[in-house]
């Protein structure tokens, strides 16, 4: 697969403390490809990089061949920035803004308003064109945010966080419209800490933390570095040592482990193993008052991986 975008060794330190230490990966075209970390992981300092807003203290990236360092202005050229915060004029409505960054994309008569109805579209805010953005809720500013990015037809496109803070409708909106740009053949490198976008969105993911990336692969390549078996977690009326024993012999079971007072229970398959575990319970006079099921995901990875939960 031709690569969009190369990434070696890059590293950027504020003063003492290196924020990107040693970073490499590569996205492939028409790949949407997702950096997962807490805040504060570097996600967003290694993008400021491609995007040419800062200079590695060492290392390149190249997009689609142009070096961020050697060839900066080629490399933006091809780029598109979803940034976090919102760049818009917020007297103006959407399309005026729309409009606006066009120009400055150099894009003019028809094929400007051609191409600012087409962004509405993707958007989903054709109908509310004429409004203030200012008057928009912070999801509509953020799909607007977008909207701009991709004025240009972009073939590589970042995107900052681009859901934090905003309500399910809108943040659906974007996800899907995530997925529509893939449609299109744009690349997309994607940051967020949320672990279920990335699992949704995401051809391949890089974990990431303190700087360094300490996974990259697929969703199921990563899955297996934990193994890929469910974690049923319970609590009891009684004495876990009634049913340890006896749970261990079922079908289905890989594992049954108790410590302070919580039973975890290691499952190929959940819906299979549950009615057995009641009935067995139910059996021995013991009643389970709670279970929690956690099915093998990218936040099981990152806590493998780091020993600590992915949004600490």
């Amino acid at each position: 697969m031709e690569q969009a975008i190369q990434v070696q060794d890059l590293r950027k330190a504020f003063g003492a403390i290196p924020a990107v230490d040693g970073v490499s990966f590569s996205v492939g075209c028409g790949e949407i490809f997702s950096l997962l970390g807490p805040n504060g992981a570097g996600k967003t300092t290694t993008i400021s990089m491609l995007a040419g807003l800062l200079r590695p203290d060492s290392g390149d990236a190249a997009l689609l061949g142009n070096s961020v360092t050697r060839q900066a202005a080629r490399a933006r050229a091809v780029l598109g920035v979803v940034p976090q915060d919102i760049a818009l004029y917020m007297d103006l409505s959407a399309r005026e803004n729309l409009s606006f960054w066009g120009k400055m994309y150099t894009l003019r008569g028809k094929a400007l308003n051609r191409r600012v109805d087409e962004v509405l579209e993707v958007i989903g805010l054709a109908d509310r064109q004429k409004e203030r953005v200012g008057t928009f809720s912070g999801g509509m500013k953020r799909r607007v945010n977008i909207g701009v990015a991709l004025l240009h037809k972009p073939p590589v496109v970042i995107m900052d966080e681009p859901t934090v803070g905003i309500d399910p409708q809108s943040r659906r909106h974007i996800l899907d419209a995530v997925k529509e740009l893939r449609g299109h053949g744009m690349t997309v490198l994607y940051t967020t800490h949320y672990m279920e976008e990335a699992e949704e969105l995401s051809d391949r993911v890089a974990v990431m933390d303190k700087g360094k990336i300490i996974a990259c692969g697929t969703n199921a390549e990563l899955i297996r570095m934990v193994g890929q078996d469910t974690r049923i977690e319970l609590a009891l009326n009684a004495e876990s040592g009634r049913v340890i024993d006896p749970w261990r012999s079922l079908e289905g079971i890989r594992g049954v482990t108790a410590e302070d007072g919580r039973i975890t229970v290691l499952a190929a398959d959940s819906n299979a193993v549950l009615p057995r575990l009641f009935e067995s319970a139910a059996s021995r006079g013991v009643r389970i008052t709670s279970l929690e099921i956690r099915e093998p995901n990218l936040e099981a990875v990152f806590l493998h991986l780091t020993g600590r939960a992915l949004r600490d």
